[in-house]
């Protein structure tokens, strides 16, 4: 908190916030499997995460559309539906919710049937196609599927990688401010390539009264450990345990999701 954003105005009048902690993140929302372009199953995954501590980790794989990364149709999907449901009989210390990280297609819609995203316990929606639309276009698209029944948390919202590309071009106020009367979230993405939203973008969507997502989008289990990046990036941007979806027991957590979908 050192980028002259009011922080010292807050230490002079005694409230800076108590910033989030690695210690308080409950789960992770955002991962992949074998089952799409990640390199693991999801028992190895959930084993990892307990041994993080984590009580909660969602599996979202990519949908049909990103065929590049073996995305999943819908009988794909409810086939790991079924899938995740057995493991979960075998586990103890930690639950697998279902979703799933459908595609934003370039007219607003989702990747997927709303019957088949009815059955899952979230969904994230992303962006990775049409990158060059105008700012007034790609904001409506994003707008337009953050408005479908089916919608919890807009991934990676500027599609940025780092040393490689730029976000595209999207009006971020809208978008959160849109989250906000939706009732939707954002994700911080905690992926170093990533770490998108950044740091004004979380004050913002903190200001708005929309909770982060901070997930690492891992393929692999390893990848795990990537949450610290993204925590360092809520801490950047003022977010404390409050403001930050997976910090919830399991319980709150479905509670939450579920006004989502």
């Amino acid at each position: 908190m050192r980028e002259d954003r009011g922080e010292i105005e807050a230490a002079g009048e005694g409230r800076l916030p108590v910033l989030v902690e690695p210690g308080d993140m409950r789960g992770d929302l955002h991962m992949h499997t074998s089952a799409s372009d990640g390199h693991t199953g999801i028992p190895e995954m959930a084993a990892a995460a307990r041994r993080l501590g984590y009580r909660y980790i969602a599996i979202t794989e990519h949908s049909k559309r990103l065929t590049i990364a073996h995305g999943l149709d819908e009988d794909r999907l409810r086939k790991q539906i079924e899938e995740i449901d057995r493991v979960n009989e075998k586990l103890s210390g930690i639950t697998i919710l279902k979703g799933i990280e459908v595609d934003i297609l370039e007219d607003g819609s989702l990747d997927l049937s709303d019957e088949v995203l009815g059955l899952l316990d979230l969904v994230i929606g992303a962006v990775h196609s049409h990158f060059g639309l105008s700012r007034e276009k790609q904001t409506a698209r994003i707008m337009k599927a953050m408005d479908r029944p089916h919608f919890s948390i807009l991934a990676h919202p500027t599609g940025r990688l780092l040393t490689e590309r730029g976000g595209y071009d999207v009006d971020m106020a809208r978008i959160i401010h849109h989250a906000a009367e939706r009732g939707c979230f954002m994700e911080l993405n905690a992926h170093p390539r990533r770490l998108d939203l950044d740091d004004v973008h979380c004050q913002l969507a903190k200001s708005e009264g929309v909770l982060v997502a901070v997930n690492t989008d891992s393929h692999r289990p390893e990848d795990l450990k990537f949450m610290e990046y993204g925590v360092g990036q809520a801490r950047r941007g003022w977010l404390e345990k409050s403001d930050i979806l997976n910090t919830r027991g399991l319980r709150e957590l479905r509670s939450l999701l579920a006004r989502t979908m």
